[in-house]
């Protein structure tokens, strides 16, 4: 399964990353490194000078964390399983 790995060098906002990964995942951690670089970068660009770069770091951090519970929230399958379990065992006992 070794060729299943890449080993990829990532530019993170201000540090370049050497990572092995799955050959699968490549467009995924170049995405993911993309973004937090584009939000680091626009919270620099109004606070630099006023914050800390770590505040700065956790803004985006933040950022990419709350839009990421969003979507879990929102992709929440569980409400429509429990519905359909419920209406699954009704037709169950009906057709009994």
């Amino acid at each position: 399964m070794a060729e299943d790995k890449l080993h990829i060098r990532l530019h993170v906002y201000d540090t370049d990353m050497s990572i092995n990964i799955d050959r699968s995942d490549e467009v995924y951690y170049r995405n993911a490194a993309k973004l937090i670089t584009d939000r680091v970068n626009a919270y620099s660009s109004v606070f630099k000078g006023k914050k800390s770069d770590t505040e700065i770091l956790y803004m985006a951090l933040i950022e990419i964390a709350l839009y990421y519970e969003k979507e879990l929230d929102r992709n929440d399958t569980a409400p429509f399983s429990d519905i359909l379990g419920k209406l699954t065992s009704e037709i169950e006992d009906a057709l009994k």
